[in-house]
């Protein structure tokens, strides 16, 4: 099937997709991001990914980083197959799909492939095609971007509902979160924005970094919703879970961060996603479309 073609029959299944009665089987899709690296991004999306899981939601984990892969690291995993062997057309999404105990499921990324860094048009459209497939299997989508503002990670939070973007106390993470959030709304009109602080002290050490960011942004970004999601606490369970290659939530449930995460995940799971969506687009596969 030649990109034409490809294009024309995603095309048709999004215009029946908006139909009221496909509304339930539209996945709620998710993009996890932070300017700099190194702040706990993929740790975050397991570990709510796997909170959420447990709340009777089907999760699906993208690894979109896509030549530095993390997701199956921390779980432990040595996936045989990876989306580069999707790219290339060896595999197709379900045969590299993974499941892990408590019900998540997990698209697992290449690592040390730099090609996969900067997508071609051709590969964003067969991937959305067979992202297609998976629709109807899916509650919550969380995608884990890589960190910056590298055309991948523009690509994935433009096409998703809603986006974290995740910064730590650090002056660099902060600075880096600005960069990323003005690429997104200077360049593509983005402009909601959910901020989770990780690694914070306390309650008000967070407040206080998502006080910052509000400022510069009001100061110098225009029409701008940043919305506070909460912060996760510096916990030493974390790093001892990374090591042993488990979830914190899994192994620590009763851990300060642990705890946190879990009320995140009820929180997300409670909301009414449309109000936290931005109006312009609707689903990811319409927002591949877009772009």
């Amino acid at each position: 099937m030649n990109q034409a073609e490809t294009l024309e029959r995603i095309m048709t299944k999004t215009r029946t997709a908006k139909s009221p009665s496909m509304k339930a089987t539209t996945p709620r899709v998710i993009c996890v991001s932070s300017g700099k690296g190194g702040v706990g991004k993929s740790n975050i999306v397991t570990n709510l990914g796997f909170s959420l899981a447990k709340t009777g939601k089907r999760v699906l984990i993208l690894d979109a980083d896509l030549n530095l892969a993390n997701v199956d690291i921390l779980l432990g995993l040595t996936p045989r197959y990876n989306l580069h062997h999707v790219f290339t057309g060896e595999k197709t999404l379900p045969e590299i799909l993974i499941e892990v105990p408590g019900g998540l499921r997990i698209l697992p990324a290449s690592s040390g492939i730099m090609e996969m860094a900067d997508l071609t048009e051709e590969q964003r459209l067969y991937f959305l095609s067979e992202m297609d497939g998976l629709a109807k299997n899916i509650d919550i989508m969380l995608i884990d971007s890589s960190a910056g503002i590298n055309n991948n990670v523009i690509y994935f939070n433009l096409a998703a509902q809603e986006r974290i973007i995740v910064l730590t106390p650090e002056p660099t993470s902060l600075t880096d979160a600005y960069a990323l959030i003005k690429v997104l709304s200077g360049r593509h009109d983005v402009k909601k924005f959910r901020i989770l602080i990780n690694q914070s002290r306390s309650e008000k050490e967070a407040l206080s970094v998502f006080k910052k960011l509000s400022i510069v942004t009001d100061r110098f970004l225009n029409s701008l919703s940043l919305d506070y999601l909460g912060h996760i606490p510096y916990d030493s369970k974390l790093p001892t879970a990374v090591r042993e290659q488990r979830l914190v939530t899994d192994i620590y449930p009763d851990a300060p961060s642990s705890k946190m995460i879990k009320r995140l995940s009820d929180q997300i799971s409670q909301e009414d996603p449309d109000t936290k969506a931005d109006g312009n687009i609707k689903f990811f596969w319409q927002g591949l479309l877009d772009l």
